[in-house]
């Protein structure tokens, strides 16, 4: 099996580690996830230019979590930590993916960004949000590193970035003009909706894992791995669904290069009074 080549080629670390059947297990979500990927590069060039935005932050979110679950899989890219909880015989160490933790803080602002750009929300807010996702994940790093109950701080600023990110997504974003009008509205409550029910489930498996260490890494993985696939290639699937048939155009998602601005400037007309040089 992949598993017991990977853990025994890569020994863990740690006391309480991964086992061959968590290994077996990332190797099947790492499948399921690049599959997704070649999926979504084909669509992308099948798209004509200009409209592959949403699709392109897709492939960067996919490349991003199948590079994270190979290294997983090959028990690769985790850390030793002590655990404060349900140690026998002291405190024994836990692996600490923080292999994991680089994905989610690619991915997680990306994930937002993804939804955010279809509404009508200021750059401002939009930049705001996704700091905040990035408060929620170095938060949740740093508290998985701590041994003592401070970490349960790290917890609480990671939380209440999570509120806020609640806020944006369920209220202020659904409540601005949506350029594209009706369809994309839809589309939005749709995704929007899942993603943040998505997003509640991970501060209850942190608390659990890394947290109190109530459950196995094993354990640990697997319920990740769920809630990475659904919040990843099943959200983005979702998501590009509803924007299929969208003009891209009503976003005002335009080139900022200087030679398409300056494509436009020689077709328009000169000022009236003002001599050509």
């Amino acid at each position: 099996m992949a598993g017991n080549q990977a853990v025994n080629t890569n020994p863990p670390n740690a006391a309480e580690h991964l086992s061959a059947h968590g290994s077996d297990w990332l190797w099947a979500a790492f499948s399921l996830i690049t599959l997704c990927l070649l999926v979504v590069t084909c669509v992308t060039f099948m798209r004509p230019r200009g409209t592959r935005l949403f699709h392109q932050i897709a492939i960067i979110v996919l490349t991003t979590s199948s590079i994270a679950y190979f290294s997983m899989a090959s028990d690769l890219g985790a850390a030793p930590a002590h655990v404060e909880f349900r140690g026998d015989g002291g405190d024994p160490t836990r692996q600490v993916w923080y292999v994991r933790y680089i994905q989610w803080f690619i991915n997680f602002p990306l994930l937002l960004l993804e939804l955010l750009l279809a509404t009508g929300l200021s750059l401002s807010d939009i930049m705001t949000t996704l700091f905040m996702g990035i408060v929620l994940v170095v938060s949740g790093l740093v508290g998985a590193l701590v041994h003592s109950t401070y970490k349960w701080g790290y917890y609480t600023f990671g939380c209440s970035a999570l509120l806020y990110i609640w806020y944006v997504l369920l209220w202020h974003a659904p409540h601005t003009t949506f350029a594209a009008g009706g369809v994309v509205r839809r589309g939005y409550y749709l995704a929007a909706c899942y993603l943040a029910f998505m997003l509640i489930t991970y501060p209850v498996c942190w608390a659990c894992a890394e947290g109190a260490n109530v459950i196995s890494v094993t354990s640990e993985m697997i319920w990740y791995g769920i809630l990475d696939c659904l919040a990843g290639p099943i959200f983005l699937a979702l998501f590009l669904w509803e924007l299929r048939s969208v003009d891209y155009n009503a976003f005002g998602l335009h080139s900022g290069k200087f030679v398409d601005h300056g494509a436009s400037e020689k077709t328009a007309p000169a000022p009236t009074g003002q001599q050509a040089a």
